[in-house]
């Protein structure tokens, strides 16, 4: 997505919300970061289905 922003996608008020039960604060830059590692772990794990030659990505394909 060269130059668009990229969606969010987690739902930050609940990651917000366990960090700060931890007793830390929330930068505003966590929610792009954590979105791209997310779509990382989900890149992978769709390859491990393909891999696999099934459609539906599943539990152990993370």
């Amino acid at each position: 997505m060269s130059g668009a922003k990229k969606e969010i996608l987690a739902v930050m008020s609940k990651v917000k919300s366990y960090i700060k039960s931890k007793g830390f604060n929330t930068a505003g830059s966590v929610a792009d970061v954590l979105s791209d590692k997310i779509r990382d772990m989900c890149d992978k794990a769709m390859e491990n289905t393909k891999n696999d030659k099934r459609k539906t990505v599943m539990d152990r394909d993370f």
